[in-house]
């Protein structure tokens, strides 16, 4: 438990089992408490270790390239495309020439107490918000006032607790326009609204500020930086009452069908997203992870337990307002089926119908990322974000098509879905939940993909491709994957073709009658997470890799037991709780946390990895955020010195009445900021650039 965290939670479920930074109100209002309830993996699945079964040892596949596998996607792009070239995507240019040292240097931060509610930077950078939760988007919206909410108003604004994000430059602009887009994943009704507000709008205004949000920015050149553009052409607000296409085999199933939609293929509305990625044609994907706390539901069924989906009341009771939120009542038993995909949207057409994806499987998604393999299919990486669940492949049926938006646009709709199985290669007595290292020097192995539906056929028995696209965490508890540790974000190198994943956590791991450590997930009671690095065997559509560790995080300063492939310990920035991963351009990794070391008071921030070299496993600290807040969405921008984080839930234990955070107005006004306005703390989009030369 934090020594920071108030009393006054004492009656949350999570009070008393968080560590560090980590705030129980997060927990219940993020997540739903999941990690204070039952694991929803309750399968037989265990970790298979089988030395003789292991054909490829992951020293002999690390000369993979992928410089094949990029050719496709860095030839003749069209104009959309174009807009993502030097976005968060990671199809840089610079992949043609290679590596090469970062244009972005900087002397790393020390770790920030977790009493400090201020915006920290790197000597010679200084930061400012683009955006901030209220901020008007369109000509009629009003100006943002804290004591006057309305669900009219925030439908107008810039929503609420922002995660993804991404900057694309807008074609034939010269660098000087693009567009923002940015996920909302939840709200906090506590520190957002007064007491004394009626509950039916507190409702109201709190379903407003979900969803997605597309933006237009300027600024002056590449050293300047950017502002929003109220009243834009592509600004738009994704809302509750937003239709979006359900697409692939289980679009017009039974499954997913009720009595406001009896095709099961036009739903209402996207719920607790978290991170995405960005499409080599220009798209945008969100992932729907914890949609499970905002459904009543009998709570009985299979399918409900899996996903953690019950009869308790809601945080936000939304349920009382519309009926669709409670699964018990008639013709809804199916609209939490209906959330839990990946979802694609047009950020250059505001008139676009965003889409979601069911041949991606349908689970706790963290987000989607896609490459294009040397064949030319898309391939898309996602994580379930659930203690012991797992990692997930998409295999697009069609090869992308240079220029061909409009095609490409349609990848995502039919494919193949695969879950990761992995298997180690050292004695079980040396994984002994510490943490450390096995006698050959490193966490590594072999893996598979197995397959969960192949050519449009189930490939799980007594179930039915859409049963497994609807029940995907139950198709896979069938056919024997790896229980992970939180899959979070997962992203490939588009430098070298390599896979990482980010496992933020699992306090459960090697509990009573909990699996405990393998060889992947090699430390019990997980609180400090680790980083997987995959090579494929072939080229992204391959059905077999290899694997290691890239680093096991922690604070070796504070004792912990930590891996950085080798690089000395000592001369590291204690880093826990991986989250977000991107890429620059030449291929470093960058990772935002979600958690403090060691159950040390920390404030999260944004690193930086070295992958390659002598100095591979290297963890530099570039920036951390304020009070309570979490740093999502990374985007970097090295080469014009830029690096762009989403600040997501600062304050997060405060109330509306005695905040704990004033971020980001306090620094970003210069002055005391204007009545109704800095009285409570803002989610935000902040850049960070250059100021010394």
């Amino acid at each position: 438990m934090s020594e920071t965290t108030p009393r006054k939670f004492a009656l949350l479920p999570m009070f008393g089992h968080t560590k560090g930074k980590r705030s129980p109100v997060t927990c219940a209002l993020k997540c739903d408490n999941a990690c204070a309830g039952d694991v929803c993996n309750t399968s037989k699945n265990s970790y298979f270790r089988d030395i003789a079964s292991a054909t490829m040892s992951r020293r002999a596949a690390l000369g993979f390239g992928a410089a094949g596998a990029l050719a496709v996607v860095l030839g003749g792009l069209g104009s959309a495309e174009k807009a993502v070239a030097d976005g968060g995507s990671g199809l840089s240019a610079a992949a043609k020439t290679g590596f090469r040292p970062s244009k972005l240097e900087f002397t790393p931060i020390a770790s920030i107490p977790a009493d400090v509610d201020a915006m920290t930077v790197p000597a010679g950078f200084t930061w400012l918000p683009i955006i901030r939760w209220g901020d008007p988007m369109f000509n009629d919206a009003p100006v943002f006032d804290l004591d006057k909410q309305t669900a009219a108003a925030q439908e107008r604004q810039f929503g609420y607790n922002n995660d993804y994000t991404d900057i694309l430059e807008l074609p034939g602009s010269k660098g000087n326009r693009a567009v923002l887009f940015s996920n909302h994943e939840y709200t906090n009704d506590a520190i957002m609204f007064p007491a004394s507000m009626p509950a039916e709008q507190v409702r109201a205004v709190g379903q407003a500020a979900h969803g997605l949000s597309v933006v237009e920015l300027e600024r002056q050149n590449e050293r300047k930086p950017w502002t929003y553009v109220k009243g834009a052409p592509l600004n738009r607000r994704f809302l509750n009452s937003t239709t979006y296409e359900l697409t692939g085999p289980a679009a017009g199933s039974a499954l997913v069908k009720t009595v406001a939609d009896p095709s099961g293929r036009a739903i209402k509305g996207t719920l607790g997203n978290c991170a995405g990625g960005t499409t080599p044609w220009g798209t945008i994907l969100s992932g729907e992870e914890n949609f499970q706390g905002y459904f009543v539901a009998p709570g009985t069924s299979a399918g409900d337990k899996r996903y953690g989906l019950t009869s308790s009341a809601t945080a936000r009771k939304w349920e009382l307002d519309d009926p669709r939120f409670d699964t018990r009542n008639p013709g809804y038993k199916n609209e939490a089926n209906r959330f839990g995909w990946i979802v694609e949207v047009d950020p250059f057409d505001p008139t676009s119908t965003p889409k979601k994806h069911s041949s991606l499987g349908r689970f706790k998604h963290e987000g989607a990322n896609v490459i294009v393999a040397e064949s030319g299919h898309v391939v898309a990486y996602s994580g379930d974000d659930e203690r012991f669940d797992y990692l997930y492949k998409f295999v697009s049926k069609d090869k992308y098509r240079e220029g061909d938006r409009k095609h490409n646009m349609t990848l995502l709709s039919a494919g193949d879905l695969y879950v990761a199985k992995f298997t180690g290669d050292s004695p079980a007595a040396e994984i002994d939940g510490s943490g450390a290292v096995p006698s050959d020097g490193a966490f590594d192995g072999t893996g598979e993909w197995l397959p969960l539906v192949v050519n449009g056929a189930s490939a799980v028995p007594g179930m039915s491709v859409e049963e497994v696209l609807v029940y995907t965490r139950l198709a896979a508890d069938k056919v024997g994957p790896t229980k992970m540790d939180r899959c979070e974000d997962v992203e490939p190198n588009p430098f070298t073709g390599k896979v990482y994943v980010a496992c933020t956590n699992n306090s459960d791991r090697g509990k009573v009658g909990k699996e405990g450590a393998t060889e992947v997930n090699p430390r019990n009671a997980n609180r400090d997470g680790h980083i997987v690095e995959i090579v494929e065997s072939g080229d992204q559509t391959s059905t077999t890799f290899t694997w290691n560790l890239l680093m096991v995080c922690g604070d070796p300063a504070q004792g912990d037991v930590t891996y950085f492939s080798g690089f000395p310990v000592d001369q590291v920035s204690p880093i826990s709780c991986p989250d977000n991963l991107a890429f620059d351009s030449v291929g470093n990794l960058w990772i935002s946390t979600d958690g403090a070391p060691s159950g040390i008071g920390r404030n999260d921030g944004l690193f930086k990895v070295t992958l390659e070299g002598a100095e591979r496993g290297k963890v530099e600290q570039f920036l951390a955020v304020p009070r309570d807040a979490e740093t999502c969405g990374p985007i970097i921008h090295d080469e014009e010195r830029n690096v762009f984080v989403a600040v997501q839930h600062p304050g997060e234990e405060g109330t509306f009445e005695a905040p704990n955070s004033l971020f980001p107005d306090y620094v970003a006004a210069g002055t005391t900021p204007a009545p109704g306005q800095a009285r409570a703390p803002r989610p935000s989009v902040v850049q960070v650039f250059r100021t010394d030369s």
